[in-house]
């Protein structure tokens, strides 16, 4: 035991931390309904704020947390709140989208601002240690505890004993009932914003001293509250400080015990995510149940695009004449058309289906490794290699499937992001996939015809695959199949009540977007001629759906302009573009699924228009001077 207790301390820490995420998170849950992906990203803007006036400012540290805490925090919640209201009448997917689009621009701000590297962030709290038994604690972990302590008993006495308190448990229950009582919604709302991101913001300023300032890196630690608040069941507090002990603790332990198994190394940080995905799988509370009774909605996408013969003959005929054009540039449109089949088949998940998956980048990863274990180990034919490599990614869509058919909305897109955080930790350096290297082998196929290692070549049969693909969707959306994907985004129970079985329709699509995946995966490492992790993790799936979102609401047409967005335009803007890519996509996300750039948000902005235009016109002292130049008599 003795050689535990310095683990365990450690986990208290690190759990502490966690459970002050994972509170502030349930809270403004809780209150508004809207699930706040980019909880984490709070947290890093504030540790960089902190690191920006106590560093560069010079300012001393309890100042600059006092700044941080008491302005900047706040500030950021009243921002969130107006956020969270725009988007409490949008449906799921884009109150993900949202969310998700607000976290890639504050790691996009991050990065223009600090740079891509790590910057140290100087311990401000206590240095020196103390023994329990012969074990030295540090006085920083023992304030940490302290401090969550603290903080999580003055929360709950809060939200049970104060008059906002209550308000804000009576805003869950009934905003009109509460609305009569003298009591604004919208005010209990902000509040709780306001303290959901002082938690937030305090969580990361107490991390950032362990791990550095790194906007990716600290955004995905701070997620692991997700499992914190999944053991609290997304409703009780306290249960949520117990679940980021319990987090901290089992995977500092766990380091004890797998620090030797290098097949397991990946372990302790999943802790987390393995928690989440079995608490989903396995438990029910009524904030889950009632969330996901409307988890489906109909999408904004029609079943069956129509697209003139003559227009898909002039799109086709342009691919064709791509190669003899682009000169140098070929190798960026070859990967563009792959990027058309990796996102068309997400967009049928999203905007079809109306299912929400942030794991679509593991199908990706499990096609590339499997395409380069076929085609270089095994020897297979390429062609032979590349349909095994979609097949291979049909298991891993069916198993996906299983949370799909118990949950939805938010659930099952926090179920999908925490196995494709799984599967990069646990499974992208074994040898299953890319191995300890982390770099595997992905040869072009051997075509007698013509040289099948040139760029040319290469792309003609990339362009052959997405045309049988966009083929295969356009017959997908026009089948049966199509039809029950739409009726199971419009209305699971009325499908089955019909006799439809809404489980193997769910089963079915992720099995077809799962094999598409795969199939892009494998032309991306033949593209560059090697596989490995980079651009298969899970925060390159919150990329393409966020991209996704901003490129449309069809299938194939929504799929091609993201494959643009992401992979063909970027090569033809300034090189400084890349720094601004992120922080530009999750803007644009924002915008759209708060309505700002569709048309019912410019529809709103012209009625507003409309409505103050001849108010203004009436006040103007020109309109005066006008009518008296022409006689008429104000009233």
């Amino acid at each position: 035991m003795s050689d535990l207790l310095p683990f365990v301390i450690a986990g208290l820490a690190s759990g502490s931390i966690f459970g002050l995420a994972g509170m502030g998170l349930v809270l403004t849950y809780k209150t508004s309904g809207i699930f706040n992906f980019a909880h984490g990203a709070v947290a890093t803007a504030a540790a960089y704020t902190f690191h920006e006036l106590r560093t560069v400012r010079s300012m001393p540290w309890p100042l600059a947390g006092a700044i941080t805490l008491g302005v900047f925090a706040p500030a950021a919640g009243i921002g969130l709140e107006r956020i969270a209201r725009r988007l409490a009448d949008a449906s799921t997917a884009n109150k993900i989208v949202g969310t998700l689009g607000l976290l890639l621009a504050v790691q996009g701000g991050a990065t223009i601002l600090y740079g891509s590297s790590v910057l140290t962030f100087q311990p401000f709290l206590p240095t020196g240690t103390f023994a329990i038994g012969s074990t030295q604690v540090g006085y920083d972990q023992a304030i940490v505890v302290v401090l969550a302590l603290i903080a999580a008993a003055a929360l709950y006495g809060f939200f049970r004993a104060s008059r906002t308190g209550i308000a804000m448990r009576g805003v869950v229950d009934d905003p009109s009932l509460l609305s009569l009582s003298g009591t604004s919604p919208v005010r209990v709302r902000v509040q709780a914003w306001v303290i959901g991101s002082i938690f937030a913001a305090l969580s990361g300023i107490l991390i950032a001293p362990q791990l550095g300032l790194d906007s990716i890196l600290l955004t995905l630690l701070v997620v692991q509250a997700f499992g914190a608040a999944a053991i609290g069941r997304f409703s009780s507090l306290p249960l949520t400080h117990v679940g980021g002990l319990i987090i901290g603790i089992g995977a500092s332990v766990s380091t004890r015990f797998v620090g030797d198994v290098p097949t397991l190394a990946g372990v302790p940080s999943s802790l987390p995510f393995i928690v989440l995905f079995v608490v989903l799988l396995t438990f029910r509370s009524p904030a889950m149940d009632e969330r996901i009774a409307g988890g489906r909605e109909r999408p904004s996408a029609s079943l069956g695009e129509r697209t003139p013969s003559l227009g898909v003959a002039v799109v086709v005929a342009s691919l064709v004449v791509v190669p003899f054009v682009v000169g140098s540039k070929l190798p960026v449109w070859t990967n563009g058309l792959v990027f058309v089949i990796l996102l068309a088949s997400l967009a049928l998940l999203v905007n079809t289906s109306g299912q929400v998956s942030l794991c679509h980048a593991g199908f990706a990863a499990v096609g590339a490794a499997t395409f380069s274990h076929l085609a270089s180990g095994a020897g297979l034919p390429w062609l032979v290699a590349l349909l095994g490599a979609g097949l291979a990614a049909v298991p891993i869509g069916a198993v996906v499937a299983i949370p799909a058919i118990r949950l939805s909305g938010i659930f099952l897109a926090l179920a999908t992001f925490g196995f494709g955080i799984l599967l990069e930790r646990m499974v992208f350096n074994t040898s299953i996939m890319f191995g300890a290297f982390g770099n595997r082998p992905a040869p072009r196929p051997d075509l007698l015809i013509i040289e099948g290692t040139s760029d040319h070549a290469f792309y003609f049969v990339v362009l052959a695959v997405v045309l049988l693909t966009a083929a295969a969707l356009w017959a997908v959306q026009r089948s049966r199949l199509g039809i029950l994907l739409r009726a199971l985004a419009d209305a699971p129970v009325a499908l089955n009540t019909h006799g439809a079985n809404s489980n193997v329709t769910l089963v079915l699509v992720f099995c077809i977007t799962a094999f598409l995946a795969g199939l892009a995966g494998a032309l991306l490492g033949a593209s560059s001629g090697s596989i490995s992790g980079v651009g298969f993790g899970p925060f390159d799936s919150l990329t393409w759906l966020v991209v996704l979102a901003i490129s449309g609401s069809s299938v194939l047409r929504t799929g091609a302009i993201a494959a643009v967005l992401l992979a063909i335009a970027p090569a033809y803007l300034p090189t400084w573009f890349t720094d601004y890519r992120s922080l530009g996509f999750g803007a644009l996300a924002l915008a759209a699924s708060t309505s700002l750039i569709d048309g019912a948000g410019l529809q709103r902005i012209r009625a507003s228009l409309a409505t103050t235009a001849p108010r203004r016109v009436a006040r103007s002292p020109v309109r005066d001077r006008t009518r008296h130049s022409f006689g008429e008599v104000a009233p």
